[in-house]
């Protein structure tokens, strides 16, 4: 194996599939990234077993063949080099050497066939989307995923198709958000699915602001083939992330969004997320709620700890049902106010006792559990 590589797209290719390696790996092999040069390319892979990726790159490929690097050591070395050109070469066995100008090392790796490559799988459903809508659909809902480990089924997104649509639900059991898109899809292509946390995070990492992701999963594993837009970029063509799927039932979300929640408010989202955060400065590890008094014409929000003091904050509202008062984590209302992008959120309430609501004019809720009001 031997091929001239552009460095910095060398760096780019090892920091996409960087990630998916864990501090410590069960297996030597795991810490390892597989290198398979190929015609005009060079493909990167990556695997935790759970999780793998591999992203290909553009090269000048002299000679063909694969090995597998300790991919950190890898990486820290590429980003090191002092010249663009890079010559990547099997020097010995299982030794690599990597020549950039008048550097040179030698890297010790491990065979290619002892490398658990990504799995192939017959996909029971597919769907393709523009990366930017599933992007902004993961930034509604993804803060809200249970990091219990008790609570598996939790530990990551639901994805539902059906419908002609894409909901996506995450839940901790005091928060729940949602959110829905349009999707057309083929008769006998629903179905859904578990995403874990971890995989949640690296797909978010990579979808852009163009091109479509592929989706394919069946009841035990799921690909997402993410387009790269720019042709003359490091990457050429795709980046496929494989991950295994919670295995269960996602409960009964709909159960938990309140059917009555007799009054609601339209408040400008940037000013609400500001005095939120304001008056969350005042909470403390005893006091870690914030309050909002709905009245007439306002909307007064205020937090109060022995140990700092208190904070208020008044937003102007139209409002004339009946006053109330309600607490709630301010981590809780700033979570969806900062994945949100519309100028108004509409928030719905009941009582003091009952769930909040914050909506959008599209398909996207967020229900919060109220705390105890002091």
């Amino acid at each position: 194996m031997k091929f001239k590589i552009n460095r910095d797209h060398f760096a780019a290719g090892l920091a996409q599939v960087l990630g998916v390696v864990g501090a410590r790996a069960s297996m030597p092999i795991l810490s390892n990234v597989l290198i398979e040069a190929e015609g005009d390319t060079v493909s990167l892979t990556t695997t935790n077993l759970d999780l793998g990726i591999r992203c290909r790159i553009k090269a000048s490929v002299t000679s063909g063949g694969a090995i597998t690097l300790p991919v950190k050591k890898l990486a820290t070395i590429v980003r090191s080099l002092p010249a663009i050109d890079t010559v990547v070469e099997i020097s010995g066995q299982n030794r690599v050497r990597v020549t950039s100008g008048a550097s040179q090392f030698q890297i010790m790796g491990l065979p290619a066939d002892q490398f658990p490559g990504l799995p192939s799988f017959a996909d029971q459903h597919s769907f393709n989307l523009p990366q930017a809508e599933l992007a902004s659909m993961l930034k509604k809902v993804a803060y809200a995923q249970s990091t219990d480990e008790n609570r598996f089924i939790l530990n990551g997104v639901y994805f539902n198709f059906a419908d002609a649509k894409l909901t996506l639900v995450a839940t901790d059991g005091r928060r729940l958000a949602t959110a829905a898109k349009g999707l057309e899809a083929a008769a006998g292509q629903a179905g859904q699915l578990i995403l874990p946390a971890r995989t949640v995070n690296e797909l978010q990492r990579m979808l852009g602001d163009t091109g479509e992701v592929r989706i394919a999963f069946n009841d035990r594993q799921v690909s997402f083939r993410v387009q790269i837009a720019d042709k003359d970029a490091a990457l050429t063509d795709q980046i496929n992330l494989v991950s295994k799927v919670v295995e269960g039932n996602y409960p009964n979300y709909r159960q938990v969004i309140p059917k009555e929640t007799v009054h609601r408010v339209e408040l400008e989202r940037e000013p609400l997320l500001e005095c939120v955060q304001r008056a969350a400065l005042m909470t403390s590890d005893k006091n870690t709620s914030v309050k909002l008094a709905v009245g007439e014409s306002k909307l007064v929000i205020t937090a109060s700890s022995s140990e700092y003091g208190e904070a208020q904050e008044e937003l102007a509202i139209k409002f004339d049902g009946p006053a109330v008062q309600i607490a709630f984590n301010p981590a809780y209302l700033l979570d969806p106010l900062k994945a949100l992008a519309d100028d108004v959120v509409q928030f719905e309430f009941k009582d003091d006792m009952s769930p909040g609501v914050i909506r959008n004019k599209e398909e996207f809720l967020c229900v919060v559990m109220p705390q105890r009001l002091g």
